[in-house]
């Protein structure tokens, strides 16, 4: 039987949201084995002055195996 746990997280990025999801995958496989899943539950930004979005943030849910399961 496998056991699957799930950690949220946040990704940002300068650049679109779909990077900040990537940011925030790519980073947490550097210390998180076997991710097998993501799940995006939110999307934000903030606005600058002038009406553009200048950061995208991600909110992630991660599912990876729990070793030695």
């Amino acid at each position: 039987m496998t056991v699957v746990k799930v950690v949220e997280l946040v990704g940002e990025s300068s650049a679109s949201w779909e990077d900040a999801i990537q940011v925030a995958v790519k980073q947490a496989s550097q210390t998180i084995r076997n991710i097998s899943g993501v799940n995006v539950k939110n999307m934000t930004g903030t606005v600058d002055a002038e009406g553009n979005i200048v950061e995208y943030k991600a909110n992630v849910e991660l599912a990876f195996a729990v070793d030695g399961t």
